[in-house]
């Protein structure tokens, strides 16, 4: 049977996510220890201090936990813009007969646990969660994909990507559509506006990064001030940028190749070690009786591959798209196990969806459990079918 060979950016994306998920599983038990530690007073004080500037009546003084969630991680959406970009010009997406089973796949991972949630949740304070079941975490996935090494086919690392890839673009699009508040047409309007001019500059071929990052920058502000989320402004940056033919001089990739280690081994953990910082009081497992949790953590556990097999079951049947040679059923059903691993994005969704704290902190401990138990189901599951397959061969 023919391999698939993978390529060079798509092996470079795929070991530096592999190492990154590695590093966040560390952030997130030192932010735990920590935090339930007697150093955990001053830890969860040092996110929550102010700091900042201001110029007259320009006052940017926010906790430091705000400016990794509204800023940093604005970076790291637009590394996912960028990935989405390239996936879309020159990788995986670029021919809709590969596309159409990992978007049908992400559709499914995204509603089927949306669904979950919403019929435990409806008509409660805690519906606004119903986002946080939907997202994958490209890092986490594929380091658990990584541990099997050169066993697991190449194509079902491609699927996996490219549905996470998918799955948080979706994220993102829930995001900008249900988690705004106090919109502000003006801003917003400004921030549309350049947008627009950095797309004319895209036309126009121009193509210093410097052009398009500084008024990219202006755009957050604008965005945060409008009440949209400011990390979208990270993802209308990314397709502003120039992708060209996607060589190494194209202004899209230099950017995705300067910003695949700081976000893997900076941003992504410093955004662990900000909002991992669970404390555990007396009586918190009780947390994992209420609606919110059990919604969150049917939707990873179980919607996910539930929604994804059956989302490509019948894009195949209807013949919208095929199964890869390399890959079977068994394949996609590891695969939907994976991808309920949430973390990064149903942390971020947690954080816009909920004000109190307790609900905050009850969803986290359920994202957190819902992905080691995804995690650890899905790895042994796909190593029993390695061998299995090594065993026939």
């Amino acid at each position: 049977m023919r391999r698939i060979k993978l390529t060079k950016l798509f092996n470079h994306f795929f070991h530096s996510e592999k190492t990154g998920g590695m590093v966040l599983i560390g952030c997130t038990v030192l932010s735990i220890v920590i935090a339930n530690s007697s150093f955990g007073a001053d830890y969860l004080h040092f996110w929550h201090q102010n700091i900042g500037f201001s110029i007259g009546n320009f006052d940017m003084h926010h906790p430091v936990e705000y400016w990794v969630n509204d800023g940093l991680m604005a970076i790291f959406f637009l590394m996912i813009g960028l990935e989405i970009e390239r996936e879309l010009y020159a990788g995986e997406l670029s021919s809709v007969r590969n596309a159409l089973l990992p978007v049908f796949a992400a559709l499914g991972g995204m509603l089927t646990p949306a669904l979950f949630h919403f019929i435990l949740n409806h008509g409660t304070a805690e519906q606004a969660g119903i986002g946080i079941p939907m997202a994958t975490d490209i890092a986490f996935a594929l380091g658990i994909l990584s541990l099997l090494g050169n066993r697991v086919p190449p194509s079902l690392k491609i699927f996996l990507a490219a549905l996470a890839i998918i799955d948080d673009l979706g994220a993102i699009i829930v995001i900008a559509v249900f988690y705004t508040k106090g919109f502000s047409l003006a801003y917003f309007g400004m921030a549309m506006g350049i947008f627009g001019l950095l797309i004319i500059f895209n036309r126009l071929k121009l193509r210093n990064l410097a052009l398009y990052l500084i008024p990219g920058v202006v755009m957050w502000y604008c965005m945060l001030q409008s009440g949209v989320h400011a990390t979208i402004s990270g993802i209308l940056l990314a397709f502003a940028l120039p992708f060209g033919d996607g060589s190494e001089k194209s202004p899209s990739y230099r950017l995705q190749h300067f910003l695949h280690m700081p976000v893997a081994f900076i941003i992504l953990p410093i955004f662990a070690l900000a909002n991992t910082g669970i404390v555990f009081e007396p009586g918190w497992q009780k947390g994992f009786s209420s609606r919110n949790t059990l919604g969150i953590m049917s939707g990873l556990i179980l919607g996910k591959p539930i929604g994804i097999l059956l989302f490509c079951f019948a894009a195949i049947k209807l013949r919208i798209s095929r199964l890869p040679g390399e890959l079977n059923w068994k394949h996609i059903a590891g695969a939907g196990i994976l991808a309920g691993i949430g973390f990064t994005m149903s942390i971020f969704i947690t954080l816009l969806a909920f004000d109190d704290a307790a609900t905050i902190v009850n969803s986290k401990i359920a994202v957190l459990s819902a992905s080691v138990i995804a995690g650890i189901a899905g790895f042994f599951f796909l190593k029993m079918l390695c061998k299995r397959n090594a065993a026939n061969e």
